[in-house]
């Protein structure tokens, strides 16, 4: 607002009224600076700061006002214990060798054969055994296949017994290797021009486009098994949902374009539940709502999310119903908390409390988690949305602060509902540790060279993570599915076939 100090009005009623125009004007521009301000600090945080959400034992003892005492009271003084769990002892720094490491023993014996003090004999006083870890080598081989012919003197008939079927056509890996390579660049994030390169310090010259070759071979093989797990993925009460960006090569225009890499997780151990893990990826070019939709067709249950609206589609038919994450909603308080806010740190304090009562219900049955939710979690979440609704009228609307608490709110039926249902976590941490090997494997790799590179990506990089949850060791796994893949495995028992322990399979 411009004011002409020469032509200023000596009316004292419109001379107030400018006065206060310019006052609403500078709070609102301050507002706007301080927002600015805040949106500063966190990207200068972002850059420079720590990346672990955690907060310092003083930090906990911050109270809004200390004349009048938080709505909610500390978890030490309501939670009883309900873990009945003994405490862990920690593991000692250095244990004990693999005993199913094979063993090589090395014999030093003494340089002498009588004793240099007196020269008397020497004679056996025991061993003392000791063991170091060594590491051999891996090593290139060729598998030469004889195929003897027999010939029949009588009709001349030629008797041979059939070529091995290979991965693909005039393929020269075996599926030792092939697994090698998948392990290496899925699992290790070994890009494909280094793996290359170290095939070439072993005297194989072998081009990266071959080795893409063999990777898209593989994929073929292993999508069916992709969709198995997937329907096994989908027969979970509950499955975590999230996804990431993937970039994917855009030839011709000299660049990337942002595809992402949706993940379905299925992990029931919080809640008691024996059925193995999974996680399911699925690359698409772009984010749009149709995408899980469409993944998720055939799901009826309870879908833990984010913040993405996308997932609200789901919602329509009344089959699926959403649960959100209190992880997203902490992490808002915390970027402002870092900044130096006490409401924000408040807040922080209330959601951990209530992440403490989680981890004494963890590996409970639904019903008890239910029941002990309903008495110790059901007051501190009441009472913590009725503090943010206060706060909140007390903040400028445009604040980060405000939209930090809006977010929490806008969300908080899908929040609230893990009280109601002893099957739903507090989080999305399942599915978020899932993701986390793909973002390493494209930070090495850098994108995925097409779509159909990323939808490899994903096939492949969904059987050796679920395999990593079980415990299974992704390169024999693989190794073993792709040889009785090819040497013929049944269709219909492919199931049989998944990374899950073995008595899950049976």
């Amino acid at each position: 607002m411009r004011i002409a100090l020469d032509s200023l009005p000596f009316d004292p009623i419109t001379l107030q009224t400018m006065v206060r125009d310019l006052a609403g004007a500078v709070d609102e521009g301050q507002t706007e600076i301080d927002r600015l301000r805040q949106i500063i600090r966190e990207f200068q945080r972002a850059r420079f700061g720590r990346r672990a959400e955690t907060l310092e034992p003083d930090q906990l003892l911050l109270t809004l006002e200390a004349d009048q005492p938080s709505p909610i009271t500390p978890i030490s003084t309501t939670l009883l214990d309900i873990s009945n769990t003994t405490p862990i002892v920690k593991p000692p720094h250095r244990t004990a060798l693999p005993e199913h490491l094979p063993r090589t023993d090395v014999t030093i014996v003494p340089d002498v054969t009588s004793c240099p003090s007196c020269g008397g004999a020497l004679h056996d006083a025991g061993t003392t055994t000791s063991e170091m870890l060594d590491w051999v080598p891996a090593s290139v081989r060729v598998v030469r296949i004889n195929r003897p012919k027999c010939a029949c003197r009588a009709c001349g008939t030629l008797h041979q017994a059939p070529a091995p079927e290979r991965i693909a056509e005039g393929c020269l890996a075996t599926p030792g290797l092939i697994a090698h390579v998948l392990t290496s660049r899925y699992c290790d994030h070994l890009p494909l021009y280094r793996q290359s390169q170290m095939l070439a310090r072993h005297g194989v010259a072998l081009a990266r486009s071959t080795l893409a070759d063999w990777v898209k071979a593989a994929a073929w093989w292993l999508a069916p098994l992709r969709d198995q797990l997937m329907n096994h993925v989908c027969a979970a009460e509950r499955v975590f949902a999230d996804d990431t960006p993937l970039p994917i090569l855009d030839p011709g225009r000299g660049r990337t374009k942002t595809g992402r890499l949706w993940a379905y997780t299925r992990d029931d151990r919080a809640f008691g539940g024996n059925v193995p893990p999974a996680v399911v990826f699925y690359a698409t070019p772009d984010r749009t709502s149709s995408w899980p939709a469409r993944h998720l067709k055939n799901y009826r249950g309870i879908l833990q999310v984010d913040g993405y609206a996308g997932f609200e589609q789901l919602t329509r038919d009344g089959t699926v119903h959403l649960a959100a994450c209190w992880a997203h909603t902490r992490r808002k308080f915390y970027e402002l908390h870092q900044t130096g806010s006490p409401i924000a740190t408040e807040a922080l304090v209330q959601i951990r409390s209530l992440y403490e009562i989680e981890a004494s219900l963890r590996g409970l049955p639904p019903d008890q988690r239910r029941t002990l939710r309903e008495e110790h979690s059901r007051p501190r979440v009441e009472a913590l949305a009725l503090w943010l609704r206060q706060k909140l009228t007390l903040l400028p609307s445009r604040a980060r602060l405000a939209e930090a608490i809006r977010y929490a709110l806008n969300r908080w039926d899908d929040l609230a509902r893990f009280i109601e249902d002893g099957r739903i976590d507090l989080d999305t941490n399942p599915v978020e540790r899932a993701i986390r090997p793909v973002t390493l494997g494209r930070k090495n790799a850098l994108f995925a060279g097409s779509e159909g590179g990323a939808n490899r990506w994903a096939i492949v990089a969904s059987l050796i993570e679920t395999a990593k949850l079980n415990g299974i060791e992704p390169f024999g796994w693989l190794r073993d599915v792709l040889t009785r893949m090819i040497d013929g495995y049944p269709a219909a028992r492919l199931s049989e076939l998944l990374p899950f322990p073995q008595s899950a399979n049976e």
